[in-house]
C-alpha cells in the first residue's frame, strides 16, 4: 500500500462533496499536469490511502481520508467537449490524461491545517510543505502518514 495527498479547492469539489456521492466514490478527474498524471497512471493502486487536501481554503487543510478503489484509467472528461477538462488533443486510442477512482473513508474533524502540519518536525521533507510545491497529486511517505494520524489522535485525546 502507498500513501498520497490529493488536492482540491473546496469551492470546486470538497471532501463533503465526496461524502455525498453515491457509495462515497468518484473519479479523480481533471488532472492536467504531467507529473501528477504519471502518478495516477503508473503508481496509484487500488487499496492505496489518500489524504484529501483542501487547497486555496482558509486555512488550507487535510479534510479527510479516502482509499483508491480503481487504478489509473483514461480520464473521460478529456474526450467530452462539454467538460471543463476537455482536451481536444487527447485521443481515446492513445489517451493523454488519466484518473483513478477514490472512496471516502472518513472526515478528519477538525481538519488539520497547513500551519499545524508545518509545525511537525517529522514532516520536514513532505512535498506539501516544500516551498513552491503546487503538485495536485503527491506521494506521502508511510512515516509522514503515520505522523499526521498520530497528530490527529493527540488532538482528539487532548479534547477529552
Amino acid at each position: 500500500m502507498a500513501y498520497w495527498l490529493f488536492k482540491s479547492e473546496p469551492n470546486v469539489y470538497s471532501f463533503g462533496n465526496l461524502m455525498s456521492e453515491p457509495d462515497r466514490t468518484t473519479g479523480w478527474d481533471g488532472v492536467r499536469n504531467y507529473q501528477a498524471r504519471n502518478f495516477l497512471r503508473d503508481r496509484v493502486q487500488v487499496g492505496d490511502r489518500v489524504f484529501f487536501y483542501h487547497s486555496n481554503a482558509d486555512p488550507p487543510c487535510i479534510a479527510g481520508i479516502a482509499e483508491v478503489v480503481r487504478a489509473g484509467h483514461p480520464d473521460p472528461t478529456a474526450f467530452d467537449p462539454e467538460s471543463d477538462h476537455h482536451d481536444p488533443k487527447s485521443d481515446p486510442d492513445s489517451p493523454t490524461w488519466y484518473q483513478v477512482a477514490i472512496r471516502a473513508v472518513r472526515a478528519i474533524e477538525p481538519p488539520i491545517g497547513l500551519r499545524e502540519l508545518g509545525g511537525l518536525p517529522e514532516l520536514a521533507g513532505m512535498e506539501l510543505l516544500r516551498k513552491g510545491s503546487r503538485l495536485s497529486v503527491q506521494p506521502v511517505t508511510e512515516a509522514e502518514w503515520n505522523a499526521i494520524l498520530a497528530m490527529e489522535r493527540a488532538r482528539k485525546k487532548a479534547k477529552r
